[in-house]
């Protein structure tokens, strides 16, 4: 039986065939997707959403996986944990596989049931902590948080920047996690992090953190942040006199931030997804991946996919290609081809292993300036390209 419960959106991408036909290319794969349709993380959760539904809906026109069509069922976890829980254990009876929110904090709050009903999920968020240690069905599609942290790390290395300050949301699974990153491995790259400034979502004055930073010898700010706090800072650090860089994270990869931060931006260091400036890319299977999405959702929606749609198109292509290599849907199946899966996706190419559910590295991260109100690799980045 279908588990029934208050649906907020379901996208039937694909009906199983009419008819007396039993067989199993008429069955359909049953996927479901929490995500942050409404609330703070609503300009993330939209765009994931579009883009696993534009990565299905392709999957899909080409046949599906095996024969079998993939069918979305979506729910709204409001941006709020427990709501993400009630989601989990509407879709968990019903569910193949899940995609999850992007909300670090939800995703935290689901982990502990995907461990014990043992369904393969997808994770679009990167806070750490959903694969160190290693949960046997989790995988995560963004780079994590300390990945970021050892791609800008690297940048300020090669830079020569050896004192940075740090500003980052407490509240925030993503931002902590990004911060103890950055904190744990700043001394193999000869830096030395401080003022350490902390703030929390509901801020709105970030006055004083410049007031810290300006009275301290750092070379660099680097911030920690998703949604709304993000744009604030970066507005008032224009107007703040201030005239070190401020570093960015993936979180504002995307024209979420831009648009909303306008001028103010021009000129910020911001670290993204590779997939983010495919254009600056060579030509090659990575290349080839993102100009798959970049192509599609620019015809569909009019603007070339943020940060957030290049993970949700990583995640069905990763599930896809597992169901794919596992001939089937049976959980223990998928999460052994998971492990053992090497793909190309808008994101970089993943190289999951029992020991590493994140599967990236910071060969797939660029670190680019804001410049127009685009985003263009730095020399630093542009020169790792492959």
């Amino acid at each position: 039986m279908r588990r029934t419960g208050p649906l907020v959106l379901t996208l039937t991408l694909a009906i199983a065939a009419c008819g007396g036909e039993t067989s199993s290319a008429d069955e359909v794969i049953k996927v479901g997707q929490i995500v942050s349709l409404t609330g703070n993380y609503s300009p993330l959760g939209s765009e994931n959403q579009k883009s696993v539904a534009l990565a299905v809906d392709k999957i899909n026109a080409a046949g599906g996986i095996g024969g079998r069509k993939i069918e979305l069922t979506v729910r709204d976890d409001k941006s709020l944990p427990d709501q993400a829980v009630l989601a989990f254990n509407e879709l968990k009876d019903d569910s193949d596989a899940i995609i999850g929110s992007p909300f670090s904090n939800s995703a935290l709050a689901t982990i502990p049931l995907v461990d014990r009903e043992e369904i393969p999920y997808v994770s679009l968020t990167p806070a750490d902590e959903q694969v160190n240690p290693v949960h046997p069905y989790v995988f995560v599609v963004p780079a994590l948080s300390g990945t970021y942290a050892q791609a800008a790390l690297e940048y300020f290395q090669a830079r020569k920047l050896t004192k940075i300050a740090v500003a980052y949301d407490t509240k925030s699974s993503y931002a902590v996690a990004g911060f103890k990153g950055l904190q744990t491995k700043a001394p193999e790259y000869g830096v030395t992090l401080g003022p350490i400034e902390q703030f929390q979502t509901t801020a709105t004055e970030f006055g004083a953190i410049f007031t810290h930073v300006r009275s301290s010898d750092a070379q660099a700010l680097m911030l920690w942040a998703t949604g709304a706090p993000a744009v604030a800072i970066t507005k008032q650090y224009a107007a703040s006199g201030l005239d070190i860089p401020l570093v960015l994270t993936g979180s504002q990869a995307s024209k979420l931030f831009l648009e909303p931060a306008g001028p103010a931006a021009e000129g910020a260091t911001i670290a993204s997804s590779v997939g983010v400036v495919g254009d600056h890319l060579p030509a090659g299977e990575l290349k080839t991946a993102v100009d798959e999405l970049t192509t599609a959702f620019t015809a569909e929606y009019g603007y070339p996919p943020p940060q957030f749609a290049q993970d949700g198109y990583s995640g069905v292509k990763l599930l896809a290609a597992a169901v794919e290599k596992a001939g089937g849907t049976d959980p223990k199946k998928v999460r052994d081809a998971l492990e053992g899966l090497t793909l190309t996706t808008p994101n970089g190419t993943y190289a999951y292993s029992a020991t590493d559910h994140s599967g990236l590295t910071t060969e797939f991260i660029s670190i680019n300036t804001i410049e127009g109100g685009k985003f263009v690799p730095t020399e630093f980045s542009a020169g790792r390209f492959k």
